[in-house]
């Protein structure tokens, strides 16, 4: 059997033009990290920000099967510098996997028990400190991500996509609401309007830096109503009142479903900068089978018709899909070659992005309590994640695209998107807040 270190190395040498940060990091992002006691974090009361579990579990094991580090939270996010592959500074989401050869001892990264690079955990923010006037922390209400840019409101915990016929097939939400419940963490399930802007004002005040750029309001999709508002309201109202209270702070951002033109031009008027309509695959037949709530209420063909849709109306470079990279080879229904499956999702690349789309897409963690993850425990190869890389960096260039606005700066080393490579293996290209909100 290779080696992961040689499955790495080997992969390094035969894609030179994608970083080799990339490589490390998808192939974190993909089979997951163990984490020695020693960098785990103190939860909230210790130095080292703790690992929010801000929408999914993002782990390989689950809360039970994690040992230590389900009790001493892992962190947030590590920083990766130097080692023998001289990494320069690289941003990783934690994704916890006991079983992983990647281990984290202290402040080194090693892999099947080699130093790999030195590790930087992220400090315990300053906002984190301090609770709302109901005790409720910041870190529940309002966490914050890609090492403090983003800040990420989940104001919705669950999904009315349920059961086997209509969750996504990839997808913990549901589960990961379950199991933060039964294990007693607080777990809000709606988030009232009143605690996010309380949480949003202590970190306003205590993020002297304005590290925090931008934030995400998102959740489970709405099939019906949650407090008696549909989807483009029950979202929008967040918005609503964030923008009226700190007028510009932040890029404002939404996940939600591909809703008709009216609702994204609701999403618009609420103060929505820019739209995320995930559409998770390309393949005609794998969206019916990995998404059949999104094919039973919307349909395939009218998603994309609605993305195209909001693009007339926040404008084709603000309306950003995410893909979730890897199910295209999950099994049982999933291509059987790397080729195949990059030539399926390079095609829904050049035709979201020959429209003035650029969609962006997050490494698929095989987590255990799902059907995929079920079936798929090792996840997609790396290969296929390394050669997606160099497909989505080519087809940007092939249409005249830059990275997408609301991530920060591209390029290795500056990258701060923490669940993908795909802003380290672009060419460097500051967005700014005033370009990244339209007119």
């Amino acid at each position: 059997m290779e080696s992961r270190t040689a499955l790495v190395e080997d992969l390094m040498e035969r894609f030179p033009h994608v970083p080799r940060e990339a490589v490390v990091k998808e192939d974190l992002l993909r089979g997951g990290i163990a984490f020695d006691d020693s960098a785990l974090s103190g939860n909230e009361d210790g130095d080292v920000k703790p690992k929010s579990y801000f929408i999914f579990s993002f782990d390989h094991g689950t809360l039970p099967e994690l040992g230590a580090a389900a009790l001493r939270r892992p962190p947030e996010e590590i920083v990766l510098t130097g080692g023998p592959y001289e990494l320069r500074r690289t941003v990783v989401s934690v994704r916890v996997n006991p079983a992983s050869p990647w281990r984290v001892v202290g402040s080194e990264l090693t892999l099947e028990g080699r130093p790999v690079a030195d590790v930087e955990l992220p400090p315990m923010p300053a906002y984190y400190r301090h609770t709302l006037a109901n005790g409720k922390t910041v870190m529940e209400t309002a966490p914050t991500i890609q090492w403090g840019y983003l800040i990420y409101l989940t104001v919705f915990r669950v999904c009315q996509y349920f059961g086997a016929k209509e969750e996504c097939q990839y997808c913990d939400i549901n589960h990961n609401w379950r199991q933060h419940k039964k294990a007693g963490r607080p777990y809000t399930g709606v988030k009232p309007v009143e605690d996010v802007l309380e949480a949003l004002a202590l970190i306003d005040r205590y993020d002297t830096g304005q590290v925090s750029k931008a934030y995400t309001l998102t959740g489970g999709s709405v099939t019906s109503t949650v407090d008696g508002l549909a989807e483009a309201d029950f979202y929008g109202r967040y918005a609503q009142a964030i923008e009226a209270r700190f007028p510009g702070r932040w890029i404002g951002k939404v996940v939600a479903q591909a809703l008709p033109k009216a609702d994204a031009q609701r999403f618009k008027d609420y103060g929505i900068a820019i739209y995320h309509p995930n559409y998770e695959v390309w393949d005609k037949r794998l969206f019916t089978l990995i998404s059949p709530g999104k094919e039973r209420y919307v349909g395939r063909e009218e998603w994309h018709r609605r993305i195209l849709d909001a693009a007339e109306v926040f404008g084709p470079r603000h309306v950003i899909p995410n893909f979730v990279a890897g199910v295209e080879m999950a099994k049982p229904h999933g291509f059987a070659t790397i080729d195949e499956a990059i030539a399926s999702t390079t095609e829904g690349l050049d035709w979201f992005m020959s429209r003035g789309i650029t969609p962006r897409f997050t490494t698929w963690c095989p987590e255990p309590t799902t059907p995929l993850g079920q079936a798929n425990p090792d996840g997609a190869p790396l290969e296929y994640h390394i050669r997606l890389l160099h497909a989505y960096r080519d087809a940007l260039g092939r249409h005249g695209l830059r990275p997408p606005p609301g991530y920060g700066v591209a390029g290795a080393g500056n990258a701060v998107f923490s669940v993908s490579s795909f802003m380290d293996t672009l060419d460097p290209d500051e967005v700014t807040v005033e370009e990244a909100v339209p007119a």
